[in-house]
């Protein structure tokens, strides 16, 4: 069979095969994409003629396509859809595909021609857009290493590909962790206190691996309710420990060293660059800056929000020494579950009360039907288009003039071969190309949701709903970009801004007109009564400082670790703990350990950008307020946050984009508002 990447797909919309693509067409396909790529770099050094912008930064910006697509489809299986054989493959070809990435960032001849154009730049007359590249260009490389002695480089070569084949291993250690644990109950009284669908749920787990009784995993939707409604406290703490002490155990899965070489070689590669610290090197391509205005914000939130965490927390406590006396002290295993019972007691609302509200397909009817409300995009699922797993819907996604505007994913349970959390990603940008056609994107939503049983449909809890929105403003990004070059597009923009367009959607979530588009029981089909629409909107800042000062702590220690300006050689845990005390409000176990699994921030993009989530949540409550303002289904509203933001990708300064929405830069107040502190 011949190889599906070294050929043109003939696809609808040029759809990524996945039904040709065997595991062993990989690794040829990256090769021949490496060698290929070479040759149009040599072809740019070669070129006699002076460097230009067209001839040196356009034709870089065009090089290693097919690199690039066969990298991207591997990388997002890896996540989502992986096996023994897909992990051997990135274990072999990671440390060859960083070492390609460093020839051409490390090349003095092509570095030599992007510099000239870069130095004229200001005679050019370039576009706001055709800058932008330059200026990410000659960063790009500058930050990459171009500028390192010969020694240096050899450096910088040596920590990226131990980088990459860490953060690989890191990833894969996590996964393995969370696939192996089990706790399997065989009696009915260890299910005391789980709703109905908790137990179908297990006893479904139970089954698929062969197994009598009922299965919890370490996945959100089977540990999530156990720990919010399972009575069984000893079965709670069980499951809690075995979740906050992956990766720490003495075997071959354990990552407490990794964690240390991460967080050194990171520190390395920024001081080879010139910088003190790695979160220094960060920030400087960062609307924040710099680390003193990371801690500015969670310092103010720190201010704002611990008194009434402190309260939030009394309160369960309260309850607590209520229902099981004084002497009872609260653990963080029982947080979830005593939370449960008071939200129920001031609110009268258990989320168990609201899945059957939330079927997954009334759920993304209503999710895909404020989009088109909004900005008038349809969405039409196509059985044709290859998917690469059965799980997976493939959707044609159409402009309101009818026009085709991109392709969309959903891959919405857990399994086996995807890793926890949920993510937005693309198998293919955006950008336009030379003869004026737009090439338009591929975006998939990637989740880990309760899944059907044998009895009931996919019933979603309320924070999964959020997810689903938080996810779809992602990929609303990636959708409606309209850039002229990839390297800008899409989500191609400052990590601390890339996180307004998906959190913007979650407000919707406690928005009674939307929440009536959709809400609608699966049995009867009757909407959800308005007495409990209004007990979510007033339970929706339950907790609210309690959470705020969770994210904070991520934040702090995110901070904590890429700040650091010596290597560390100290005990992860300890370290961990003294991060992030400060934003702690319940005790903390000597045993447990969130740095080891802490893929955001050791493996993923997050290493000294885990604030973004609280700085995007400042702009998004700020951008919320216009729609608050002026109509939640403001159709001009929601065609300037598309023109002005949401298309134009990484085109301009993010502050500059959101000026020209908002008139005005964000202030703190929108968010303290919204969450009822101020």
């Amino acid at each position: 069979m011949s190889n599906p990447f070294l050929e043109p797909y003939h696809t609808l919309h040029d759809a990524t095969p996945f039904d040709r693509i065997q595991l062993s067409d990989y690794e040829p396909a990256m090769r021949e994409g490496m060698r290929q790529e070479d040759e149009e770099i040599q072809q740019i050094i070669n070129n006699p003629e002076t460097p230009t912008f067209a001839n040196t930064i356009l034709a870089l910006e065009h090089a290693g396509k097919l690199l690039d697509k066969v990298t991207t489809v591997f990388f997002n299986l890896i996540s989502a859809e992986t096996c023994d054989e897909m992990d051997a493959i990135a274990e072999k070809m990671m440390p060859e595909l960083s070492e390609h990435g460093n020839n051409i960032s490390l090349n003095e001849k092509l570095f030599a021609r992007i510099r000239q154009v870069y130095e004229m730049r200001n005679t050019l007359n370039l576009t706001t857009e055709e800058m932008r590249l330059l200026e990410k260009t000659y960063d790009g490389f500058i930050r990459n290493g171009a500028n390192l002695s010969d020694q240096d480089k050899e450096t910088f070569r040596k920590i990226s590909m131990e980088l990459s084949s860490l953060t690989l291993k890191f990833s894969q250690n996590h996964l393995k962790e969370t696939n192996k644990f089990e706790l399997q109950l065989t009696d009915k009284h260890e299910l005391e206190g789980l709703p109905e669908s908790a137990i179908e749920a297990a006893a479904q787990t139970a089954r698929e691996k062969g197994k009598e009784g009922w299965i919890i995993t370490l996945q959100a939707p089977s540990y999530v309710p156990f720990m919010k409604y399972s009575s069984r406290r000893d079965l709670r703490q069980k499951l809690y420990m075995a979740y906050n002490t992956q990766c720490t155990h003495d075997d071959e899965l354990n990552n407490l060293e990794i964690v240390k070489q991460l967080v050194n070689l990171r520190m390395q590669l920024a001081q080879l660059l010139g910088y003190k610290t790695y979160a220094d090197y960060v920030l400087r391509k960062r609307m924040a800056e710099n680390s003193e205005h990371v801690y500015h914000l969670l310092n103010q939130l720190l201010e704002a929000y611990t008194p009434t965490a402190h309260k939030e927390v009394s309160e369960i406590e309260a309850l607590a020494h209520r229902l099981e006396g004084n002497d009872f002290q609260l653990m963080p295993w029982d947080f979830s579950y005593y939370a449960e019972k008071l939200k129920n007691e001031k609110f009268s609302l258990d989320e168990e009360l609201l899945r059957p509200y939330f079927e997954l397909n009334q759920v993304k009817k209503g999710v895909f039907g404020l989009a088109t409300r909004l900005y008038g995009i349809t969405f039409k699922e196509n059985h044709d288009i290859p998917v690469y797993h059965p799980d997976v819907q493939a959707y044609e996604v159409f402009d309101k003039d009818g026009s085709y505007l991109a392709l969309l994913y959903t891959d919405f349970h857990p399994r086996a071969g995807k890793r926890s959390g949920a993510w937005m990603t693309s198998y293919k940008e955006q950008w336009i190309e030379e003869n004026g056609t737009n090439s338009r994107p591929h975006v998939s939503v990637t989740m880990n949701f309760t899944k059907p049983t044998e009895d009931k449909p996919a019933l979603l809890t309320f924070s999964e709903v959020n997810t689903f929105l938080h996810e779809f403003g992602h990929a609303l990004h990636g959708m409606f970009s309209n850039t002229r070059f990839q390297s800008t597009s899409g989500t191609n923009v400052y990590w601390d801004f890339v996180e307004l367009p998906s959190q913007i959607m979650e407000n919707f979530a406690i928005e009674k007109e939307f929440l009536n588009t959709f809400a609608r029981h699966y049995q009867t089909g009757e909407p959800m009564p308005e007495e409990l629409l209004q007990r979510i909107i007033d339970a929706s800042n339950f907790n609210v400082a309690y959470a705020c000062l969770r994210q904070v702590s991520f934040g702090l220690l995110d901070m904590a670790w890429y700040t650091r300006e010596t290597p560390f050689d100290g005990d992860v845990k300890a370290y961990e703990k003294a991060a992030w005390t400060r934003a702690q409000v319940l005790p903390q176990l000597e045993e447990t350990c969130m740095s080891v699994q802490f893929g955001h921030i050791m493996s993923g993009g997050y290493s000294a950008g885990y604030y973004s989530y609280k700085w995007a949540e400042v702009l998004d409550a700020d951008a919320f307020s216009v729609f608050k303002e002026k109509g939640i289904f403001n159709t001009d509203v929601a065609q300037s946050f598309r023109d002005n933001i949401l298309s134009r990708g990484g085109t301009e300064h993010p502050m500059i984009l959101y000026k020209r929405f908002r008139g005005q830069e964000p202030t703190i107040d929108a968010l303290l508002k919204r969450n009822g502190i101020k």
